[in-house]
């Protein structure tokens, strides 16, 4: 398991700013092939709630190497177009990915 990615996930619930999402919103983040890399946020206006694993569909799924996420998370990277362009971020919706970093602050 990896441990400081749980802890950076667990970490983002204290973070969540609430009021920022209008409806319900779901994204599957996966973060590796190892154990504990695979998540599932759901947002809503006052809550976060983050699953180990996937769970029902995603209105928006992000795939990134789990070191580069916490770097982003914590505030000591911050993703440009060339990430996106070289594959090393995907996302099916760019939109929705920059309102999960409004809602969590990053």
């Amino acid at each position: 398991m990896n441990q400081p990615l749980v802890d950076t996930l667990e970490g983002m619930r204290t973070r969540y700013r609430s009021g920022l999402v209008a409806e319900p919103t779901t994204y599957y983040l996966s973060l590796g092939d190892g154990p504990g890399e695979k998540w599932t946020a759901t947002l809503t206006s006052t809550t976060c709630e983050m699953v180990q694993g996937r769970v029902g569909d995603a209105n928006c799924v992000l795939k990134m190497p789990a070191d580069m996420f916490m770097r982003m998370v914590n505030g000591r990277y911050r993703p440009g177009a060339m990430d996106f362009l070289s594959g090393k971020i995907k996302t099916n919706d760019v939109a929705l990915l920059l309102k999960l970093q409004q809602a969590f602050g990053f």
